[in-house]
């Protein structure tokens, strides 16, 4: 059998939920629904095949711009799926880590945010980071804010600033950076995700839309990475 390389982390960007509900002549609101039990199915399945670490952006900070009923659809669903997943991702051994402007985010979401991560804390299975309120530009001004703020208190000589002091004050400061960046629903961008831990992240774009995103489209898109010359990630027989 081939050697195949598993990248340790993956970041994903769930497009094409939208489009996927208006070709079935149902509401937006449908295919986020369907969109989040794809994201429980890739959950296991990213972990069946190794995966350590998985990001997914859910809610960027420019999504506040969309329509006012999709936008209170969408933190609906977010906040019933933050509190049902105490329960399935003890089950499933899943730390769950939320990366984002949560302060932001109403009191009962910070709430569940909270009570999830401290739930998780001790779940040694797949390391999954949800992005809520995240932009990759706010989480650059926001790291910048504090890392300045130290130094006005004189608990940080400006001269100490480098790379990896800057990324050591990020969301992400306990996640590595992303080994292979999937992007569902055909458009080939960034979108403001994670600017700063993608820089050299290898990135996968495909036109299937999340909803139908399955496992063996999740395997095409690792395969495709593991014939990249990386001298990242796990390696599997």
């Amino acid at each position: 059998m081939n050697t195949i390389k598993i990248p340790k982390h993956i970041a994903i960007m769930m497009d094409g939920n939208g489009r996927w509900a208006k070709r079935k002549f149902m509401p937006r609101t449908f295919g986020h629904i369907q969109g989040g039990k794809t994201l429980e199915a890739i959950c296991k399945n990213a972990y069946d095949l190794g995966v350590e670490y998985l990001t997914i952006y859910a809610f960027s900070t420019e999504n506040w711009s969309r329509p006012k009923d999709e936008v209170e659809g969408l933190m609906k669903l977010l906040k019933e799926y933050l509190n049902r997943s105490i329960e399935t991702s003890i089950k499933n051994n899943m730390r769950v880590k939320i990366i984002g402007n949560i302060k932001k985010l109403d009191n009962e979401f910070q709430s569940s945010i909270i009570n999830l991560e401290k739930a998780t804390t001790n779940c040694t299975g797949l390391k999954f980071q949800l992005a809520l309120n995240y932009g990759g530009k706010d989480e650059i001004i926001r790291t910048t804010q504090k890392i300045a703020l130290e130094c006005l208190n004189n608990k940080l000589d400006a001269s100490a600033i480098n790379e990896d002091l800057f990324a050591s004050h990020m969301d992400t400061s306990d996640i590595p950076d992303p080994d292979l960046f999937i992007r569902t629903g055909g458009e080939k961008r960034l979108s403001n995700f994670l600017l700063w831990e993608m820089a050299y992240t290898e990135l996968y774009f495909t036109d299937v839309l999340w909803p139908d995103f399955k496992k063996d489209d999740l395997k095409k898109a690792i395969y495709d990475f593991s014939k990249r010359d990386r001298r990242y990630g796990n390696v599997i027989e």
